[in-house]
């Protein structure tokens, strides 16, 4: 990072988060499955056109009929008008560059059905209100961990945390503001970067961090892997796995965020005590009922 960077705040005005409960998430059968059912012709061609698409071909496994269906709704509905390549591969999901309308860049993530860490996945998932009653099949797991991931994204920006703009959802694919630019790819991580100005940057995160306790979030994988610097800007990403303050674990998972934290800026030659860091998080009313 350059010295002097600034890191401003998103400025919370008109961000209040309506609403007197959770809403539940649905994983039912979706557009997506009765599109890969049906198969039309359209569907077909679609479907030709990306399994024969080099920047897909070695990822085969990841695009099942119905991941392409998916894909295909997604273009229908007009959130992607063109395909890239990737920009990054993991156990659970492939990440790929997209454009959207109006010559934007998106980011697409892919879920995986068959997820490696299926088991950690219900983990995360059991305890939340949101998901009472979700069976044990891995499809329903994934689909609601998509949604789950879908749903914490509108609720930190709405609570004022400055995240990747989600933009839509279908099955097992997630569609995203892209954050990066062509001349340098994506953005950095935190743990990627020099920071010239550690102070500044923890007192930014941590009360990103505040602020999602307070609209009922907690990140649950905070780290400096799970937050990139882009424009001048720290922005979270990876928001899959936070939980609401209903999770029986939430106050683990938020310990475990707040000495990754501190062992991160401590290690970056500023000072921070797990402790202190945790008293300022909930320092606030957590309010789970905002949606």
């Amino acid at each position: 990072m350059e010295q002097g960077s600034e890191f401003d705040l998103v400025d919370v005005e008109g961000t209040e988060i309506d609403g007197d409960e959770w809403d539940p998430i649905d994983v039912s059968e979706t557009d997506a499955d009765r599109i890969a059912k049906k198969r039309d012709r359209k569907f077909e061609q679609f479907e030709k056109r990306i399994k024969d698409a080099d920047q897909f071909k070695v990822e085969q496994s990841v695009f099942d009929d119905a991941t392409l269906a998916a894909l295909y709704k997604l273009v229908q509905d007009g959130h992607v008008d063109a395909f890239g390549g990737p920009i990054s591969t993991g156990k659970e999901a492939n990440v790929y560059l997209a454009r959207g309308p109006d010559d934007t860049e998106v980011a697409i993530k892919v879920y995986r059905i068959n997820a490696s860490n299926f088991r950690q996945m219900r983990d995360y998932l059991e305890g939340d209100p949101r998901f009472e009653g979700l069976g044990g099949k891995k499809k329903d797991v994934v689909l609601a961990w998509v949604k789950k991931e879908f749903a914490n994204l509108k609720r930190a920006k709405k609570a004022g945390v400055l995240v990747p703009e989600p933009i839509a959802v279908e099955r097992n694919v997630l569609v995203m503001e892209y954050i990066g630019d062509d001349q340098d790819g994506r953005a950095k991580r935190l743990g990627e970067v020099s920071v010239e100005n550690p102070e500044t940057a923890y007192n930014v995160l941590r009360e990103y961090m505040r602020r999602l306790y307070s609209a009922g979030l907690i990140h649950g994988d905070l780290s400096e892997y799970n937050v990139v610097f882009y424009e001048g800007q720290l922005v979270v990403i990876d928001l899959g796995q936070a939980v609401t303050v209903h999770h029986p674990n939430s106050y683990e998972f938020l310990e475990r965020d707040c000495r990754n934290v501190a062992n991160f800026f401590t290690r970056e030659g500023f000072a921070v005590e797990t402790d202190d860091l945790l008293e300022f998080v909930t320092a606030v009313s957590a309010d789970p009922s905002r949606d």
